[in-house]
């Protein structure tokens, strides 16, 4: 089975991987570091690591740590391997997995558009020059200000989420002026790399299920709103899916449902938008969604299933955002602390941890960790990497294996750190968001300067 994306062809030929980033690294060539890292990963003299030219403990002496390095090729590649893959479906990058100016600019320029969650993804995109015509804004709780925020920009479409915005969205629209329109409907399908994310299935938050006919009754309501226009259907499954199967079984719902709408109101609804959730490696030997594959048997289903009901295929959306920005970003810690227990375990406390990657918390997700910035003799031994914050939970990395000499002051790199990090970071222990720096051709910038603690003192408005 291929690999989900193919890394662009480097200068020197003997250094091009055989295959995309998440090659376990047993198979790569012994200058590209495979697995989870960016493409342009290679180890540099002195146990350095080069991500896009740019050596990580270079950035870090320029910027400080936590620092996250973005790969801008790493982003354009996985953008443009999208639209070789689909080239009859719409792109929209999920914003939601991080969103920055400059990001926002990369995907523009490769043609995708944008799926934004609120006004504050949507105003941060639009004021950075993409055009709203090609956003589309998703939530469950949109609130009235954000319908007219969405409607003020000319948003291409809305996916409807419940029941209560039918009507409120009916009423800033004119019948002359109408507002193209999704429903987002539940399948009943589980997948996902955790349950808390699993929105395919019902019982949550999102969605109306189609079991029951509550998917049937929103297609109907919004059919009968003049200044909604219709335009398909939407389903997301999941986060994190490395299997192809809960796609199909999707088209085969949606068409179903498609098929019921014809039946019904007599109308063919020209979109169907699978979302995203497409899943990446963070382990090397870790499965990832085999982009080739998905791009071939979904759209075989869907034009089979269509044919078998007598309806014209839809135009394809899909919605990936992980796959785009996850493998992309490297994030770098300094260690501050080693501590040794009387048991045998060993803590390699960091300056950074679940402020600014909540995830291995709240999902027990795992990372692979590598030491930067100098080269070590010493054996090996198994570190619990873990965060700075005033809790027994703020662990980075479980059971990594590192250097027996790994002391304070030495730089830490864990990659695949692009997607549902720094978007879903806090200010627990007021201790500020890191900076990113974008690397590309062996140059790096300032993208998101580091969070001060002036800054939580400036939202202070009295006392």
């Amino acid at each position: 089975m291929t690999q989900l994306f193919a890394p662009p062809v480097p200068s020197a030929p003997a250094a091009a991987p055989a295959s995309g980033p998440g090659t376990a690294p047993a198979s790569a060539p012994a200058d590209v570091l495979g697995g989870p890292w960016p493409a342009s990963a290679r180890p540099g003299p002195g146990g350095e690591v080069l991500v896009g030219g740019v050596g990580l403990a270079e950035a870090a002496e320029r910027f400080g740590t936590p620092l996250y390095v973005l790969d801008e090729g790493e982003v354009r590649s996985r953008a443009r391997a999208y639209r070789r893959a689909l080239p009859h479906a719409e792109v929209l990058y999920a914003a939601k997995a991080f969103l920055c100016s400059a990001m926002a600019d990369w995907v523009a320029e490769e043609g995708l558009g944008l799926d934004v969650c609120s006004a504050g993804e949507l105003w941060l995109a639009v004021s950075a020059g993409f055009p709203a015509q090609r956003i589309l804004l998703h939530g469950n709780a949109k609130s009235p200000e954000e319908l007219r925020l969405a409607r003020r920009l000319r948003v291409g479409r809305i996916v409807i989420d419940g029941p209560a915005e039918i009507a409120r969205l009916a009423a800033l629209v004119a019948a002359d002026t109408p507002q193209k329109v999704l429903v987002r409907v539940v399948p009943g399908i589980a997948a996902g790399h955790h349950a808390a994310v699993r929105t395919g299935v019902g019982g949550q938050k999102f969605g109306f299920p189609i079991e029951g006919g509550d998917a049937a009754d929103a297609i109907a309501r919004v059919l009968d709103q003049p200044g909604l226009e219709l335009a398909g259907l939407h389903c997301h499954l999941g986060s994190q899916i490395t299997s192809i199967e809960p796609y199909l079984q999707a088209v085969d719902a949606l068409v179903r449902l498609l098929a019921e709408v014809r039946e019904r109101h007599d109308v063919e609804l020209p979109e169907l938008d699978l979302g995203g959730g497409h899943g990446i490696r963070y382990l090397p030997g870790d499965e990832e969604l085999d982009l080739a594959e998905f791009a071939v048997r979904v759209t075989d289903r869907l034009a089979v299933r269509c044919a078998e009901t007598g309806l014209e295929v839809p135009r394809l959306i899909v919605e990936p955002g992980r796959a785009v920005a996850g493998p992309a970003a490297v994030a770098v810690y300094r260690v501050l602390s080693v501590k040794h227990t009387a048991d045998g375990r060993c803590f390699a406390a960091v300056d950074g941890g679940m402020s600014d990657n909540p995830r291995p918390a709240l999902y027990g997700s795992p990372y692979s960790v590598r030491l930067v910035g100098r080269r070590s003799d010493a054996g090996a031994m198994r570190v619990d990497v873990v965060g700075r914050h005033c809790e027994a939970g703020d662990v980075l990395v479980r059971d990594a294996v590192l250097p027996a000499d790994l002391r304070p002051g030495d730089l830490l790199a864990v990659p695949a750190a692009g997607a549902y990090q720094l978007s879903m970071a806090s200010g627990y222990n007021l201790v500020g968001r890191p900076a990113v720096a974008a690397v590309k051709d062996g140059r790096a910038r300032l993208l998101i300067r580091r969070e001060t603690v002036e800054d939580f003192r400036l939202r202070e408005v009295g006392r």
